[in-house]
């Protein structure tokens, strides 16, 4: 059986050279560790739900979480294109108008193919969050030993 190995070093500089919905909605990198990353959507009043409250809406949030915690993956398990398989997001309250949404994703688990992640989304205080999220990624093009 091949395993997976984690890589030598996470770099955040190759989030600069992505394209697509990162660079379009504003994701941006936060920190990381060996399992986990944070990341960050600036508040911008384009991707509100409804103008008159100022409520972001919940697709560029699903989009933080779906990069965050695939990029856990990568961090985590060396996966080159992890694919999302399953992600579910709870929603625990509306995102305060004005304020980053910031989240931590952690990869808590990995077989050969399969990564399985979970996350949480805060406004400013982790003790109030947001959102949780569960997921599973399929570990593409990963390096072997």
């Amino acid at each position: 059986m091949t395993e997976l190995s984690p890589p030598k070093s996470f770099d955040p500089a190759m989030l600069d050279a992505r394209s697509g919905h990162i660079v379009a909605l504003g994701i941006r990198y936060v920190a990381h560790g060996t399992d986990w990353i944070e990341m960050a959507l600036d508040y911008d009043r384009r991707l509100t739900s409804d103008p008159a409250t100022g409520i972001l809406a919940s697709g560029p949030i699903v989009s933080l979480f779906d990069t965050a915690l695939g990029l856990s993956t990568v961090i985590s398990a060396g996966a080159v294109a992890p694919a999302t398989l399953d992600l579910r997001v709870d929603y625990l309250r509306p995102a305060s108008p004005g304020n980053t949404v910031t989240v931590r994703a952690e990869c808590y688990r990995t077989t050969r193919r399969v990564a399985f992640v979970r996350g949480t989304a805060h406004d400013g205080d982790p003790a109030r969050p947001i959102a949780q999220a569960t997921g599973t990624f399929m570990l593409i093009d990963a390096p072997t030993q």
